[in-house]
This record gives structure tokens, sequence and C-alpha cells, in this order.
């Protein structure tokens, strides 16, 4: 039998389902008489997505995170979410662990739980389903020849986090605690997408890696993007050098940074450097936007082809 990736599998429910003209984005929006709807669902599973020092409370929250920085990307505030929960059957003194987590996310995102779905079975999976409404969204298609290319960042972080937690990497005390931090408790950009998204003209969230959020934002917009500035901070570098790992994989690869990556015309650079300060956002430019197809990474006089190398669900190896 053929094993299909993401896209396909994607794919075959779209051309089921009949919608055939169906551009992925990162929230959904529908209208419900004058009131447009913006929902955004996310699924966290314990054997993918819960890796070791990961505790239920943290993993309930990042749950939410998730569909958090979904609704950041896109400048909207989340207001109710339903959640589903399948737990193992002797989980019992668990429960109130994983709810202590929903509920202090739903304190600090301020939005409020209606109810949801419990279930049994082997492991732990978190569903939660997001709502919110707004009348207009960045998309991820608005971008123009001559914007700049933002992001939210440092990058690399998570994935080296990430690495620390699964393979026991040596590190810095200070990068320890910096990097696997981004992996146990993120910080979506919720203030800074609400209060920014009219100065965007495409925007995305980068959980799945950075180059396939920059691949696809520069496929839907249909131009090209050039990043010649890495967003990363010396401390990654270091930690690189010292455990023999690839930097621009940790950096554009590897994914769960839940930051905003979006481009603006130039004109907007300043409100997007003082709304970052005033929400207390790091801000990072790392390219333009010009006319053509794909994306290139800027070397010194030479352009390469960044590759899709981020996170895919059923990534055939």
């Amino acid at each position: 039998m053929t094993r299909l990736d993401e896209t396909q599998i994607i794919a075959r429910f779209q051309k089921i389902f009949g919608n055939r003209g169906f551009t992925p984005e990162d929230v959904e929006f529908f209208k419900i008489g004058k009131a447009t709807i913006v929902a955004k669902v996310d699924t966290m599973v314990q054997s993918t997505d819960i890796p070791p020092k990961m505790s239920l409370e943290q993993a309930a929250r990042k749950s939410v995170v998730a569909c958090v920085s979904d609704f950041a990307a896109k400048g909207v505030k989340p207001e109710f979410a339903l959640v589903s929960v399948n737990l193992p059957t002797d989980s019992s003194e668990k429960i109130t662990e994983i709810a202590r987590g929903f509920k202090n996310a739903s304190k600090e995102f301020c939005f409020r739980f209606l109810g949801g779905d419990t279930n049994a079975g082997n492991e732990f999976v978190f569903n939660v389903c997001m709502f919110g409404t707004d009348k207009k969204i960045p998309k991820r298609s608005g971008a123009k020849k001559g914007d700049l290319i933002f992001v939210t960042g440092p990058f690399g972080y998570s994935s080296a986090g990430l690495k620390i937690l699964l393979e026991n990497i040596n590190s810095s005390k200070s990068f320890y605690k910096k990097a696997t931090r981004t992996v146990l408790r993120p910080q979506p950009r919720l203030n800074f997408g609400i209060k920014s998204k009219n100065h965007f003209s495409s925007s995305m969230d980068s959980s799945d890696g950075l180059s396939t959020t920059l691949i696809e934002m520069a496929r839907q917009s249909k131009c090209k993007f050039v990043v010649n500035n890495s967003p990363h901070k010396n401390d990654l570098e270091m930690f690189c050098k010292n455990s023999n790992q690839n930097l621009e994989n940790l950096v554009f690869h590897g994914g769960e940074e839940y930051e905003i990556v979006f481009t603006a015309p130039k004109k907007n650079k300043s409100i997007i450097i003082k709304n970052g300060k005033v929400t207390k956002t790091p801000i990072m430019e790392i390219g333009y936007v010009s006319e053509g197809k794909g994306v290139f990474v800027q070397n010194e006089k030479e352009q390469t082809l960044l590759r899709d190398l981020g996170w895919h669900h059923f990534k055939k190896n």
C-alpha cells in the first residue's frame, strides 16, 4: 500500500469533501449572520508531542498554546474553547494536574472553556478547539515585492531544547534553562499579533519550522523570499559548536518556536519595532520579498535555495 504524506492526506480529504479550491491557513473563519467566527483545532499526543521532563500540567498548557499561537499570527483574541481529553484508565491521580494546566492557560490567555469530551485510550491525548471573532485577518498570501520579512524570534532554542531533553546533550546551565524552557513553557506572541496585525501584509505561525513557514508563505504569495539574516543568537552557535550540531537545522528546520513570521511594507517598520518594544516582543528583520519563486538564503554573494525540512506528520524517510 502506498504511504501518503500529510499534504497528500489533506488533499485526499479535500477531494472527498469537494473543497478543491481549499487554501491552507493558520485558522478557519466563517460567518454566522454578521459575525465572522475564527476557529482553530490542534491535537497533542503523548507518544509524539510530550518529551521527557514535561509535566502533564505543562502539556495541557502547551496544547492550548498551539491554538493561541495561530490566533496570534492572525491578530485574533481567543474568546472560547472546547477541549477533548483521551486518558489511560489508570490516570485518576493525574486529572487534577491536567485540569490545572488547562485552567491556568485559560487565565493566562483570557478565554473561557465551554466544555468538551472525555475518552479512554492507551495514552494521553489533548485536543483543543478555540474560537474568537474578527472582521479581517492577514493571510499567508499577501506578501508583495519590496516587503520586508520579520520574525518574532530568535529561532533554534526549541530544537536545541528538544535535543537536550531527548538525547541528553550537554550544555551550559544558562543555555539548558533557556532552551528547555522554550520546549516546556513556550510563549506565543499574542499581544504583539493583536496590536500589529493591521501592519502585516502576510503572516503565519512558525510552529512547523521556519523553512516550512517561509516556503508556504512564498508559495501562496507567488513571490521570492530572500533571507539575509539568520534569526539566531550567539549562544546557539556556541551550543552547536560544542555539541557538534548543525546550526541551520536547528534554526530553519526544528519547529515548535510558536513565533510569528510576517511580511510588511518598509513604511510600517518603525511602528512594528515600536509595538515590539511595547509588548516586550523581540523583533528580527531577516530578509525581503522580490519577484520570482521559492525561498533563498543569502550567503555573501551567493543565494542558496532553502529546502522544506520542517516538521511534517507522516513524513517519508
